[in-house]
């Protein structure tokens, strides 16, 4: 392991995961209006400029170079976000990362037999644990970010619908150009193709977060009842979440005694720390209409070209603004997968091109047979 762990190419990728964090950091402090938060992020950048120093030193030990400091296109794109859209939209996979950065160099520390590494990863996951807290603070939320990696909301649901309609009706069009059909069945097709696909989209955002927050509720008024006809019981696994905590057990009994004392916090504890239900980043209603328009925007973007234009200029528009975008949509998905931005971008690229070159083979198979 210790040859392993001290392995150029793996310090390197633990320096620029390092500089994209402080550049982050930095700049979410410079687009906060709140005077604490600000001073917050300018305190974790400066902590994440520590880190830096650590692998730097490592490398160095390694007798490797260090290379040039400067912040990954996907930490770019966030920023770009941040700045337009407000720091919320990327404090959760901040948080995210974080997270995963502490439980991964927690495993590092106990599994490395090189001294300095071991010391590094330790010191790091410490501080990245304490990062989390002090993110899962601002955005409200409790425990230890570490086990919980998700990422949604708003942006989520763009991404995911624009992409959908985005795909879909880029395989339907290739089709029917394939087929050698008249331009006005191609923009028929497309028209059609974006409004189904859309509704269907919006539907099944709604309707898929209108049956959880359906469960949600059940399971929070069962649990109220518990309260009410249990308290008890209640009482003792109050006990011993507190207890799970590291709290002593007459120190957590006693705690538990005065939580149950009124019941709506008692079962507002109970909702987070044992059923694990969180306020939703979008209501049902907004996840259909922002999912829906997503898709619609996504889709409509390889038939536009035809509104403008004739011929086979119109089809290699379409066939160039819609492989960019293919680029654009896998690149935004990288906010939420952790993939480099260049890497999800050149996926979804590739995909974007076989769902087109299927739905060409088979329009062409068909012609003239329907």
């Amino acid at each position: 392991m210790s040859q392993a762990a001290t392995d150029p190419k793996l310090l390197e990728h633990y320096l620029e995961e390092e500089v994209d964090a402080a550049y982050l950091y930095r700049e979410l402090a410079a687009i906060e209006k709140d005077d604490a938060r600000r001073a917050l992020f300018l305190k974790l950048a400066s902590v994440e400029d520590r880190h830096i120093e650590r692998w730097e030193a490592l490398l160095t030990e390694a007798g490797a170079a260090i290379p040039p400091k400067r912040p990954s296109g996907r930490s770019r794109l966030m920023a770009w976000l941040a700045r337009r859209l407000g720091p919320q939209l990327i404090l959760p996979r901040i948080l995210a990362e974080e997270g995963r950065e502490a439980a991964a160099f927690l495993r590092l520390a106990s599994k490395t037999d090189h001294p300095s590494m071991r010391d590094a990863a330790s010191t790091i996951a410490r501080e990245s644990a304490e990062h989390a807290g002090e993110l899962s603070n601002i955005l409200g939320g409790e425990g230890e970010p570490w086990h919980s990696t998700g990422a949604g909301g708003y942006m989520r649901s763009i991404v995911y619908g624009f992409n959908d309609g985005l795909t879909a009706n880029f395989g339907l069009v290739a089709g029917v150009i394939g087929a050698n059909a008249d331009i006005r069945f191609v923009i028929l097709t497309g028209i059609a193709g974006a409004v189904a696909d859309a509704l269907s989209m919006g539907s099944s955002g709604y309707l898929a977060a209108k049956s959880e927050a359906e469960v949600h509720e059940n399971d929070i008024a069962l649990e109220r009842e518990e309260i009410r006809l249990m308290p008890d019981l209640e009482i003792e696994e109050l006990a011993l979440i507190y207890e799970a905590k590291g709290i002593p057990a007459e120190q957590a009994q006693s705690m538990a005694h005065a939580l149950m004392s009124d019941p709506d916090r008692a079962l507002e504890t109970k909702v987070r720390e044992e059923l694990k239900i969180s306020k939703p980043d979008v209501t049902p209603f907004n996840d259909g209409l922002i999912t829906g328009t997503a898709t619609a925007i996504g889709a409509i973007i390889p038939i536009l070209p035809f509104f403008l234009m004739h011929g086979s200029i119109a089809i290699w528009v379409s066939l160039t603004i819609s492989m960019l975008a293919h680029f654009g949509v896998g690149a935004a998905r990288s906010l939420f997968t952790g993939r480099g931005i260049w890497v999800s971008g050149r996926d979804m690229f590739l995909v974007g091109f076989g769902v087109a070159a299927a739905g060409f083979l088979i329009g062409k198979l068909l012609e003239g047979r329907i």
